[in-house]
């Protein structure tokens, strides 16, 4: 007789390394006020990031879930991921990464850098728009503390946090606008940054595009360490999907 084995539950803990999964344990951790759920499947809000957290190992239903989640050519952005997903899925981006974590940081609050809040988000908006330092949304400045510096009364760099695995919370967001490139004010706020996270007893991380040889030479020079090579991943959901039976029905939210 065929045993029918219950699927593991969504925020089940994880045997890998919070980092290996920083999605999914900052969604089943300290960010799951942000959880938006089916079945296995979390996601942030559509507003606030776009990373879309899968279990470990995902199955055949996971996926159906993500499509559901994402409706019928709908994107789904996936951070630190190692897999694929179903042939059928059309693959919309995929660049190697690297996750690096302090290992020496000399961290330290910035006396010109300031606190950065919703009040601060269209200027947030628009110094991304002009710099892009990757996704950054409406609500993104809900998931930690941002820090910017202002000259002549305009924002013209920030950073701040994002993921937060127990333990953990992601530096992101490094900006700075081009008329003060050169002046080390990524990498002072950098180090503000990660100087509220240590003082709240976790340990900063972040990631960077594996072909971004500049800014991964800057985060080593500050202290940071390689602890893994990884993906970015971003797969458009197809228009219909197999079923049981081996037809195809549209996927549905």
């Amino acid at each position: 007789m065929t045993q029918n084995h219950p699927r593991p539950r969504t925020d089940a803990p994880s045997p890998l390394h919070p980092l290996d999964n920083p999605a999914r344990s900052s969604l089943t951790g300290p960010h799951a006020h942000f959880a938006e759920r089916r079945g296995r499947i979390l996601r942030y809000p559509a507003d606030v990031t776009p990373w879309l957290a899968l279990p470990d190992v995902p199955d055949a239903q996971d996926w159906a879930d993500v499509a559901a989640l994402a409706g019928p050519g709908g994107s789904v952005t996936l951070a630190a991921f190692q897999e694929s997903p179903p042939q059928d899925w059309e693959i919309a981006f995929r660049a190697e990464g690297v996750q690096l974590v302090d290992a020496s940081v000399d961290a330290a609050p910035d006396p010109e850098a300031v606190p950065l809040g919703p009040r601060d988000v269209p200027e947030m908006l628009d110094l991304v728009a002009r710099t892009r330092p990757g996704p950054f949304l409406p609500r993104t400045v809900e998931l930690g503390t941002y820090l910017g510096i202002r000259r002549g009364g305009a924002l013209v760099a920030m950073a701040g946090e994002r993921l937060h695995p127990p333990g953990w919370t992601e530096i992101s967001g490094v900006c700075t606008d081009e008329s003060v490139r050169g002046q080390g004010l990524a990498s002072r706020l950098v180090l503000a940054v990660a100087h509220g996270i240590r003082e709240r007893g976790e340990t900063p991380f972040l990631h960077a595009s594996a072909s971004n040889a500049g800014a991964v030479r800057l985060y080593e020079s500050l202290g940071f360490r390689l602890r893994r090579r990884t993906e970015f991943l971003s797969a458009i959901v197809p228009a219909t999907l197999p079923s049981a039976d081996g037809t195809r029905r549209p996927s549905l939210r």
